[in-house]
């Protein structure tokens, strides 16, 4: 089991850029997939990226191409770099650990989860 701290949301414009962390704390590290994934008012939560124990990605379509997840092992962190924000990507933005070979369509298998960092993009 790991225990999770974001940090990075915040307030930008359209086509801004945030970089979201995620600090991880427990064994193992490597050997979980990885993932970000968000939640917006009134709707379901939602997988945007995951990085799998190989380092194998996966994006939702939307942030193909603009956003990039990243890890560090040996520090125990996870990043997503978010360029060309746009407003509907506001939302509640969560780190979580799941199963070594997930992808971002796994929401259902990830167990351990932060409390979430908030992302708002205004026009």
């Amino acid at each position: 089991q790991l225990q999770l701290v974001e940090s990075g949301g915040g307030s930008v414009q359209a086509g801004g850029s945030l970089n979201l962390s995620c600090a991880a704390s427990g064994d193992h590290y490597s050997s979980y997939s990885m993932g970000w994934f968000r939640q917006a008012p009134g709707k379901e939560r939602e997988g945007v990226a995951v990085i799998d124990g190989d380092g194998h990605t996966s994006y939702e379509d939307s942030a193909k191409g603009r956003f990039t997840i990243s890890r560090d092992n040996a520090k125990n962190a996870l990043f997503l770099q978010m360029n060309s924000l746009k407003p509907e990507d506001t939302a509640m933005y969560y780190c979580a650990a799941g199963p070594f070979c997930s992808t971002y369509e796994d929401v259902n298998d990830f167990d351990d989860w932060g409390q979430g960092t908030q992302v708002t993009v205004s026009s």
